[in-house]
């Protein structure tokens, strides 16, 4: 069985929600240490930095899609967020001596595919994956980045965690829920789907050992903080 099934506690990739794996009893699973599983700085950067030229392609479409000027102009201040990071990121690449292109390149095709996959049938799934892939994978390359040389392992850990687009969607989504009630069950559901593949895409980028033993406490983490955000839109996990 699949790590990311045995994740999820099923042995098909149907829509049910994702889970936490059982508790085991206090310390028998010491806490993740990403560090373990970190890649070359070349590959780090690539990957991260190619991470959030996507999230900032998600908040532009969204830009273009939305219903009103007040929207517009508070995702286009989330847009501008996610492109910085991408750039700080980029200029770490450039101060390494690497190519940016060169070294994202490598991690776009699956990027792109993610993105397709992702992108939901409406603006407003189009939010709750920017708001879903953005806060899982900032949290995951936030934790990797702890195995890089220093001083990239400091700079990247800050870059990250400057706060990015999801207070400006979670006030979106939170509003349309409030007047739409409705929409709480299908956002939730779709948040939900969204777990499996964006787990993916940081599971891709750990090197050396990747048997579920071994990463399972780095993405139950991940998807403790996840469930955090959806409760924070007032959606269940």
């Amino acid at each position: 069985m699949s790590w990311i099934a045995r994740l999820f506690g099923r042995t098909t990739p149907a829509a049910p929600a994702p889970t936490l794996p059982g508790r085991r009893e206090s310390g028998e699973t010491p806490r993740a240490d990403f560090a373990d599983f970190t890649p070359d700085l070349g590959a780090f950067l690539g990957h991260s930095a190619y991470v959030q030229l996507e999230v900032f392609e998600g908040l532009a479409r969204a830009v273009l899609a939305a219903p009103t000027v007040a929207d517009k102009e508070a995702l286009s201040r989330a847009a501008a967020r996610a492109l910085t990071k991408q750039q700080q990121l980029v200029e770490l690449i450039v101060r390494a001596k690497y190519q940016p292109a060169a070294v994202m390149e490598p991690f776009a095709p699956a990027i792109d595919a993610f993105k397709a996959t992702t992108t939901g049938n409406d603006w407003w799934e189009l939010l709750v994956s920017s708001y879903v892939t953005a806060g899982i994978l900032d949290d995951f390359f936030i934790g990797l980045a702890a195995g890089l040389p220093a001083p990239y392992a400091a700079e990247v850990a800050e870059i990250l965690s400057v706060p990015g687009a999801n207070d400006v969607l979670r006030d979106i989504v939170a509003g349309g829920i409030e007047r739409e009630p409705q929409l709480a069950h299908r956002l939730a559901l779709w948040a939900r789907r969204l777990v499996g593949d964006t787990l993916l895409v940081a599971r891709s980028a750990l090197a050396g050992e990747k048997d579920f033993d071994h990463v399972e406490p780095v993405f139950t983490e991940l998807i403790a903080g996840h469930s955090r955000r959806l409760d924070a839109l007032g959606l269940t996990a």
